[in-house]
C-alpha cells in the first residue's frame, strides 16, 4: 500500500469509528471485525465516502433583535431563538477551555475527526457498557448548523434528518466536518459552536445563556459558571440550571476536574470553583424578551411589532417581515421618548387609578411634522390570556387602531368639530362668520337639511351641554363654548359631505383604521354616506393615536405625516437599513389651517370650555374638548407648535354614563372633556414642554380671515336661463324658487336669495315674476284744517299764531308691500336689512355636547 493512500485510509477508518461510536454499533461486548472491512467492501466503503456531497455552507445565525427607546433605552428583544451572536474575543477564556475540556480536548490538533478521541470512546463502552460520544466539536457545529438551516427554513424533515441517528446521515455529516475543516480555522469553527449551542431554558448561545442564567456577558464568566454552562450542552433538557441545579452542579465539577486534568486550571483553582453552589450562582433574567408580554412596554412593543409587520423594507408579507425581525439581529430604535411615557403613564394613573371600577384613560403623544410616535399609555396592566378584558387588565392597546393591536377605539365627541372648522374655512366662510341658527339650546334638524349622503334618517334633535347657549352667534363664539346646535347648522350651510373629506386627508380613520370617505364591508367598499351626527358631534370612534395625529396636521400647518414609531433600522453587521418613512403631505391649505388653529386657541380663553388648561410657563396652545352623549367617553385634544397629545377617560369595555361617579377618589356629577382628560393634558403637556423654544401660531391672511365672499350679480328681470348663466359665471350655483307678484315681465327674475354678497359656491335661489304686480293700498285719506273767520274789532289787530301742527298738511303714507308668494313653503323671501352683531356673549355655556 502506498504511502499516497494513508491519509485517505485513516480518514475512512476515523469515519467509521466515529459514526460507528456515533450510532452505537460499539457497544458493551461487541466489536465489530474492522480487519474484515477489506477488499471489495473497503473500495465500496472508499468510492460511497468520496461521492458524498462536501459542500458546507453556514447560515447567518437566527438570533435577537432588540428595540429601543429614542433615548437609547432596552425597551424589547423579540426572537424566536433567544441568541446574541458575539464574537470569540467576546467570550471568557475559561468559557473556551471548559467546553474545549469536556467536548473536545484536541480540538486545536485534529482535522475534523478525532480518532484518538474516537478510539478513546470505543473502549470507554466496550469496557463500561456505555455509549459515550466521540463527536468532535467541528462535527458537533455541523450538525447544529444543519438544524438551524433546516428551522430557518421551516423544514421540519430537514430539521429531523439532521440529528438523526444513522450511519448515513452520521457519513454526511463528517464529509461536511473535513470540508469545514479546510475553509474555516479552528477559531472560527469554535466561536460558531458556541454562538449555535442550547444552553436549556430557551438560552441559545453563550452570550444568551450567560445573560440568561448569570445576568452578565460572555465575556465576564467565572471558571465556576464556564463550567457549568459548558456542562449542560451534553442533555440541556435534564441538565436545566433553572429546574435541575443539583444535577447541574454534579455535572459541573466533572467538567472542573477535567480542566484540572488538562492543566487549563490548578487545583487551588478548581477547588474554588467548586466550593459554589450553583443555586446560589445563578441570577436568572426574568423580562428578557421574546414576546411583548416580556417588554418593559408591553402596549408600545406589540403597537410597534405590529408596524414593522407592514414595513415593506423587511420582507414581501407580513410573516417573512417577521421572521426577519425575530430571528435578523435587528437593532430597531423607535420615535419613543421613555421620560415623557413615564410622565403620561403617571398622569393618567394619578387622575384614574389602576383598579378604578368601570372606567380607564389613555393618550397619545405625536410629533408635528414629523409623525413621530413619542409616547402612547394607558392605565390598565398587560396581561395574556385573559378570557375577559377588565379596566385594569387588557391585552388591548386603547391608544392604536384594531389594526395595530388595538380596540376599535371610542367616540370622539365634540373633538370632531375641528374638521368642520376645517370645511367650512376651505369653502371660504370668514373667520368671523354669523351662523343663523334657531334661537333655544336645541334645535330640531331634518334630513333634507343636509346632504343626501351625510344626513339622518329621522328628524335630529341636538340639543347643546348647558341650558341657555344656542341662536345665532359668529362661528369664533361657537367654537369657544363648542355649541351643538351652531354646529349643526354650519354643516348643512356649507355642506356636511365636505367634513369626512377633511377627516380622511388629516388622517383620521375609525377605530379599525379604515378611513373617512369610503365604508367597507369585508374589505370592499359599499357606499359613501355617513350619519351627519358622526361627522358633527363625533357619535364615531377612534383612538387617541389617529386623533392627536389629526390636530398635529394643524399644528404642522396643514401637513400629515402618518404616525411613525420607527427611527432607524440596523442589520446584525452593523449596517443602516434604508427604510423609507410614510410620506408627509400637505393636505391643508397653510392659511386655513393658521385660522383653524387660530378659532382653536379661543377655547383657551376666559369663557372658553378648555380655559383652565393655559399651560403653565404661558405658551401658546390650541385645544378641542369632548364629550359624548349621557357623559359616557370624554376628551381633550390640543397642540403646541411643536407637540400634539389626545387623551381619553371614559368606558373602556362597556359604556357607562360619567355622572354622579367618584374617580381616583373625587367626586364628579358630570364628567366633561375638561374635568379630567384636560388637566391629564395640561400636565403631560406642561412636562414635556419645559425645555422647548416658545413658539407662537402664524396669523391666517386676509383671505381666511374675511373668507371668499363674492358679489351677488343682478340678474333682475332676466330670463331663468340667462340668469343662471351669469350666475354661475359669478362662481354661485343657481336654482329656481317659487314664482312671486313682481312689477317683471312674467317669466324673468323677479329677485334673488339671497342678495349682495355670498360666499363662492353658494346656491342662489331665483324666484321668478308671476306677472302680477304687488298690490298697492290706496293713500290714506287727507283732511284739510280751515280756521275760524277774523273777528271784527276797532283795535289793531294782533298777529295770528298758528302752531307748526295746524299749518301741517298730514301726508299721505304709502306702505310698500314685500312680495308675496304664492306658495306655502318656508322659502319665502327675507328682507335684506342686515341685523346687527352681538357684541355680547349669550348666556348660558354650550358645553362640549
Amino acid at each position: 500500500m502506498s504511502d499516497s493512500r494513508m491519509p485517505h485510509l485513516l480518514r475512512l477508518l476515523g469515519a467509521f469509528l466515529a459514526v460507528s461510536v456515533g450510532i452505537g454499533l460499539v457497544g458493551a461486548g461487541v466489536v465489530i471485525p474492522l480487519a474484515g472491512a477489506t477488499g471489495g467492501a473497503a473500495k465500496s466503503t472508499a468510492t460511497g465516502f468520496n461521492e458524498l456531497d462536501d459542500e458546507f455552507t453556514a447560515n447567518p445565525l437566527a438570533q435577537q433583535s432588540k428595540i429601543y427607546s429614542a433615548d437609547g433605552k432596552l425597551l424589547a428583544t423579540p426572537y424566536d431563538a433567544n441568541r446574541i451572536v458575539v464574537p470569540l474575543s467576546k467570550i471568557s477564556p475559561w468559557m473556551r477551555k471548559a467546553q474545549l475540556a469536556i467536548e473536545d480536548s484536541r480540538f486545536y490538533e485534529h482535522g475534523g475527526i478525532d480518532v484518538r478521541g474516537t478510539m478513546r470512546a470505543l473502549v470507554s463502552n466496550a469496557s463500561s457498557g456505555q455509549t459515550q460520544g466521540g463527536s468532535s466539536i467541528t462535527q458537533q457545529y455541523v450538525k447544529l448548523m444543519l438544524q438551524e438551516k433546516a428551522i430557518r427554513n421551516d423544514d421540519q424533515e430537514a430539521a429531523e434528518a439532521a440529528v438523526e441517528v444513522s450511519y448515513s446521515r452520521k457519513l454526511q455529516e463528517l464529509k461536511y466536518a473535513l470540508n469545514v475543516e479546510k475553509t474555516h480555522t479552528k477559531d472560527q469553527i469554535l466561536n460558531g459552536y458556541l454562538n449555535l449551542a442550547f444552553y436549556g431554558d430557551q438560552a441559545y448561545g453563550v452570550e444568551a445563556a450567560a445573560k440568561h442564567f448569570f445576568s452578565k456577558s460572555a465575556k465576564d464568566l467565572t471558571i465556576a459558571e464556564s463550567a457549568a454552562l459548558a456542562g449542560v450542552v451534553q442533555s440541556p433538557s435534564v441538565l436545566n440550571m433553572r429546574t435541575n441545579p443539583e444535577a447541574v452542579q454534579e455535572r459541573r465539577d466533572v467538567v472542573i476536574d477535567r480542566m484540572q486534568q488538562l492543566g487549563m486550571i490548578d487545583a487551588e483553582q478548581a477547588q474554588k470553583a467548586k466550593a459554589k453552589d450553583v443555586e446560589d450562582m445563578l441570577k436568572i433574567k426574568q423580562n428578557e424578551g421574546g414576546t411583548c408580554s416580556k417588554a418593559v412596554d408591553p402596549y408600545f412593543c406589540n403597537y410597534v411589532i405590529q408596524y414593522l409587520r407592514q414595513m415593506p423594507e423587511l420582507g414581501p408579507d407580513p410573516d417573512a417581515r417577521m421572521q426577519a425581525v425575530n430571528t435578523g439581529g435587528f437593532t430597531i430604535k423607535t420615535t419613543l421618548r421613555r421620560d415623557w411615557q413615564k410622565e403620561l403613564k403617571e398622569e393618567l394613573t394619578d387622575r384614574v387609578p389602576q383598579g378604578t371600577e368601570r372606567f380607564g384613560s389613555a393618550a397619545a403623544m405625536i410629533e408635528p411634522g414629523t409623525g413621530k410616535v413619542r409616547a402612547i399609555a394607558q392605565t390598565s396592566k398587560y396581561k395574556v390570556g385573559l378570557k375577559k378584558a377588565t379596566t385594569s387588565y387588557s391585552e388591548q392597546a386603547w391608544t392604536v387602531p384594531a389594526q395595530y393591536g388595538g380596540t376599535n377605539g371610542f367616540a370622539i365627541g365634540s373633538t370632531a368639530k375641528m374638521f368642520a372648522i376645517v370645511a367650512a374655512l376651505e369653502k371660504g366662510m370668514p373667520m368671523d362668520a354669523t351662523i343663523n341658527t334657531p334661537s333655544g339650546s336645541q334645535a330640531t334638524f331634518m334630513p333634507k337639511d343636509f346632504d343626501p349622503k351625510c344626513t339622518t334618517g329621522f328628524p335630529w334633535e341636538v340639543a347643546n351641554a348647558e341650558n341657555g347657549a344656542g341662536g345665532t352667534m359668529t362661528l369664533a363664539q361657537a367654537t369657544k363654548m363648542s355649541v351643538n346646535t351652531v354646529f349643526a347648522q354650519l354643516a348643512s350651510d356649507m355642506g356636511s359631505c365636505r367634513i369626512p373629506k377633511v377627516m380622511a386627508k388629516m388622517g383620521l380613520s375609525d377605530g379599525y383604521g379604515l378611513p373617512y370617505g369610503l365604508n367597507y364591508n369585508d374589505g370592499k367598499k359599499v357606499k359613501d354616506d355617513y350619519a351627519v351626527s358622526n361627522l358633527v358631534l363625533g357619535s364615531d370612534s377612534s383612538t387617541p393615536l389617529q386623533l392627536a395625529s389629526a390636530y398635529a396636521t394643524l399644528a404642522a400647518e396643514g401637513k400629515y405625516c402618518p404616525p411613525n414609531p420607527i427611527e432607524s433600522i440596523t442589520t446584525a453587521k452593523g449596517k443602516k437599513m434604508k427604510i423609507k418613512p410614510p410620506p408627509c403631505k400637505q393636505v391643508v391649505d397653510k392659511g386655513i389651517a393658521r385660522g383653524a388653529t387660530d378659532l382653536l386657541t379661543n377655547t383657551m380663553e376666559p369663557g372658553g370650555t378648555a380655559a383652565s388648561m393655559v399651560l403653565d410657563d404661558g405658551r401658546q396652545a390650541a385645544a378641542k374638548t369632548g364629550t359624548t352623549d349621557n357623559n359616557k367617553q370624554s376628551w381633550f385634544a390640543g397642540f403646541t407648535p411643536q407637540l400634539a397629545t389626545a387623551v381619553w377617560v371614559g368606558s373602556p369595555i362597556r359604556e357607562y354614563e360619567m355622572t354622579g361617579v367618584n374617580i381616583g377618589g373625587q367626586y364628579y356629577g358630570k364628567v366633561y372633556g375638561g374635568t379630567i382628560a384636560g388637566p391629564i393634558w395640561k400636565g403631560i403637556m406642561n412636562e414635556a414642554s419645559e425645555d422647548m423654544p416658545k413658539k407662537k401660531f402664524k396669523k391666517p391672511g386676509d383671505k381666511v380671515v374675511n373668507g371668499d365672499m363674492r358679489k351677488i350679480p343682478d340678474v333682475g328681470g332676466m330670463g331663468p336661463t340667462q340668469a343662471e348663466e351669469k350666475l354661475k359665471k359669478a362662481g354661485f350655483k343657481a336654482k329656481v324658487g317659487d314664482q312671486v307678484n313682481s312689477h317683471a315681465q312674467a317669466g324673468a327674475v323677479a329677485y334673488t336669495q339671497p342678495q349682495g354678497r355670498a360666499l363662492k359656491g353658494t346656491t342662489v335661489t331665483m324666484y321668478i315674476s308671476n306677472g302680477v304686480p304687488p298690490y298697492t293700498p290706496p293713500p290714506s285719506p287727507t283732511s284739510t284744517y280751515t280756521p275760524p273767520p277774523p273777528v271784527t274789532t276797532t283795535q289793531q289787530p294782533r298777529p295770528t299764531s298758528t302752531s307748526s301742527s295746524s299749518r301741517s298738511t298730514s301726508k299721505s303714507s304709502t306702505s310698500s308691500s314685500k312680495p308675496k308668494s304664492t306658495s306655502k313653503t318656508s322659502d319665502k323671501p327675507k328682507t335684506n336689512t342686515p341685523k346687527p352683531k352681538r357684541t355680547t356673549r349669550p348666556s348660558g355655556d354650550g358645553g362640549d355636547g
